[in-house]
């Protein structure tokens, strides 16, 4: 019964994920706000909005190895699953966009300053807060990149959204309404997910990382596809690359905020190195543009060795 809850909990979870994100992307293109801040924000914190979600209610009910895992775990499939898709699917990958020089870094200095948290074993309050500000200053440095981003109207993205039925009598309900199936699917799913780890005497680690991370990378995973099949490939690399600095600032500092978050980083050894060589791997791929099916085959190695780790500890 505990695993129908945890399955129903997640698709309420990741369906008003969807909600806010539709919303949002209208009201940003209301006020002619340029394409590539939508995608590298609204879209990218939008797919993190489950992780956040699971995040911030395990910190709330004090399961902070679920808070932690979640990320991690989500993390680490974004760029290994996710994006190994992306390359494995895509008939040509060629982006405009100079990831490496303008993104890449943004994805890896989190990471690293995530690593110099947990060392006194709690990510604290004061911690959490300059996660949030890291987080602003890459607001920030998108923001003042997008001037050199072409305006609005000339740019054919999103172009499925029709503004001629703009309505704010639609538009906050349906953004109230998905903020509520966030709250209300990130609560069972989180309680549900301790459930079953307490039934199985699988520890909520193991929980975290594996099917509450799987779930919240599902946002990523289909926006990351889509627009692949478009040949949207800077929206794809884009979204996994924005959603994994929105998982390890907002995500997590949010998260610590509610409450701090004791970790005993000497316990999860493998599962934070495999986050940190996935990392480094994307910022080698990008420095050199590697964007081939061998890349994605080399990030499918690494994800099959995390998750045979990860069953091999259950």
């Amino acid at each position: 019964m505990n695993f129908v809850i945890f399955v129903i909990a997640m698709g309420v979870l990741i369906w008003g994920a969807d909600v806010i994100i539709n919303q949002s992307e209208r009201i940003a293109l209301k006020f002619k706000i340029p394409e590539f801040i939508i995608g590298a924000t609204l879209i990218a914190l939008g797919t993190s909005l489950p992780e956040m979600a699971a995040s911030v209610a395990a910190s709330y009910d004090g399961k902070s190895a679920i808070a932690v895992s979640n990320v991690i775990g989500s993390n680490i499939l974004n760029i290994t699953l996710v994006l190994s898709t992306v390359f494995l699917i895509s008939k040509k990958i060629n982006p405009a966009r100079d990831f490496f020089a303008k993104d890449s870094t943004w994805a890896l200095v989190p990471v690293l300053v995530f690593i110099l948290m947990i060392l006194d074993g709690v990510i604290s309050r004061f911690d959490a807060s300059l996660l949030l500000l890291l987080m602003g200053a890459y607001l920030l440095f998108l923001l003042q990149d997008a001037k050199n981003i072409p305006d609005l109207e000339d740019i054919e993205e999103l172009e499925d959204i029709d503004l001629n039925s703009f309505s704010w009598s639609k538009v906050i309900p349906l953004s109230i309404l998905g903020f509520l199936l966030v709250i209300i699917g990130a609560h069972f799913t989180v309680e549900s997910a301790s459930e079953i780890a307490r039934d199985f005497g699988i520890s909520e680690w193991v929980i975290g990382i594996i099917m509450i991370s799987l779930g919240t990378s599902l946002p990523e995973l289909v926006v990351s596809i889509s627009a692949a099949l478009k040949g949207k490939v800077d929206m794809a690399i884009g979204n996994i690359i924005g959603s994994n600095m929105a998982n390890t600032t907002v995500v997590l500092g949010t998260a610590a905020m509610v409450n701090p978050i004791p970790i005993d980083a000497s316990a999860y050894i493998f599962d934070i190195s495999t986050m940190i060589v996935a990392t480094l791997l994307l910022v080698f791929l990008t420095a050199n543009k590697l964007y081939t099916k061998s890349a994605g085959i080399s990030l499918i190695i690494i994800l099959g060795l995390f998750l045979n780790n990860t069953l091999q500890s259950m």
